[in-house]
């Protein structure tokens, strides 16, 4: 299940922001027993960069990642670590 949603993240970043860089790593199993992983959705970390992002804060960089995540935060994702540059940023 979890190479499932990390390929669901992957495409949804991938359509949003046609990124030159992205890595989605599934941090679940460190987060064993946590209160918000018992109903079964799932920790990870992000990092991605893009051109979208140039000109864009850091709280809009991050709103735009959860738009593009869509109801995958209600149904999949507990918790999104997220890093979101644009080229010019790394």
């Amino acid at each position: 299940m979890t190479e499932a949603r990390v390929a669901m993240i992957r495409e949804r970043l991938e359509q949003a922001f046609a990124p030159v860089e992205l890595e989605v790593v599934d941090d679940s199993h460190r987060h064993r027993g946590h209160p918000g992983a018992r109903d079964g959705r799932g920790h990870f970390q992000v990092r991605i960069v893009s051109p979208a992002f140039a000109g864009m804060s850091r709280l809009a960089r991050h709103r735009a990642v959860y738009e593009a995540m869509g109801a995958l935060m209600q149904t999949d994702i507990h918790a999104l670590n997220i890093e979101a540059v644009s080229e010019n940023d790394s």
